[in-house]
């Protein structure tokens, strides 16, 4: 058996998830070595994701911890099989590895919500605005690696599913750049916003009660709800939250947020009179 030397953020949640199962049941690692004639050993590399499992291992494993979501269970087989290797593959090792799991949940959701309060998401950013936002980093990118994340990030902007973005005044006044940058930003928001699948909203300054969902995040839905995830900036990178009560929290401050936010018609009208000041 081959570990794997560094699993994606994908390989962590299945992972994770039979793990989940397991304990959920009441059995060690051994009992469940046990069930399934291999050494306990290979369960712990499972469940830290340095080894696969095939489809019908991770289907013997669901009926032995008696998980009757046929759906969840068909959701993890299915990714225990995937054997993608995405357009994000080409920047391993040379950028962050949470940049390349964020684009291949992206890859793999099946609807995402983003409320955004100081920057523009980066799936809707300009070349411009993105080149800005990396170039404030602290300590300084080398210009090579700039280039990368540049690039990168223009290349993880193909939207097929649902996506719904709020987003606050804040982040379409504040300048990353100079006025042009800005302007064509809102000009993009503007064009991106006619998409059949895109929905955007703002929240104006003046929203009463905005504390209770004031902080950024990325909610990717995944094939059954148990597999959706939360990405949220940290200062090293990303972190990203998988467990149900969590999701569930953030589930109802996204809904809460968009209910009293301005509605589609009424947040272009808003970008298009700001994309007019400048």
């Amino acid at each position: 058996m081959v570990k794997r030397r560094e699993p994606t953020a994908r390989q962590m949640r299945l992972a994770t998830e039979l793990r989940r199962l397991r304990e959920a049941a009441g059995l060690t690692s051994r009992q469940a070595a046990a069930l399934l004639g291999v050494a306990p050993a290979q369960i712990t590399h499972i469940e830290s994701a340095l080894a696969g499992v095939s489809e019908q291992r991770v289907r013997r494993l669901a009926s032995h911890y008696a998980c009757t979501d046929a759906e969840f269970v068909d959701a993890l087989a299915a990714m225990a099989t995937d054997r993608t290797r995405g357009w994000w593959e080409e920047y391993r090792g040379l950028i962050p590895t949470s940049f390349l799991d964020l684009s291949e949940l992206n890859h793999h959701a099946v609807f995402r919500r983003d409320v955004a309060v100081l920057y523009v998401p980066g799936v809707v950013q300009t070349e411009a605005y993105a080149r800005a936002v990396f170039s404030g980093r602290v300590p300084e990118l080398a210009p090579d690696e700039l280039e990368l994340r540049v690039r990168h990030r223009m290349a993880g902007q193909d939207i097929r599913f649902p996506y719904e973005l709020v987003i606050h005044e804040a982040a379409l006044r504040i300048r990353v750049a100079d006025r042009a940058a800005s302007r064509a930003q809102l000009a993009k928001l503007l064009e991106v916003s006619d998409a059949d699948n895109i929905t955007l909203r703002v929240i104006p300054f003046d929203l009463d009660g905005f504390a209770r969902a004031a902080s950024t995040m990325s909610y990717l839905g995944g094939p059954v709800p148990k597999l959706d995830t939360v990405v949220r900036d940290v200062p090293h990178g990303s972190a990203f939250i998988d467990s149900e009560a969590q999701l569930g929290a953030f589930r109802t401050r996204f809904l809460k947020l968009e209910a009293v936010s301005l509605d589609p018609a009424q947040s272009r009208d808003f970008i298009g009179r700001l994309k007019k000041e400048l």
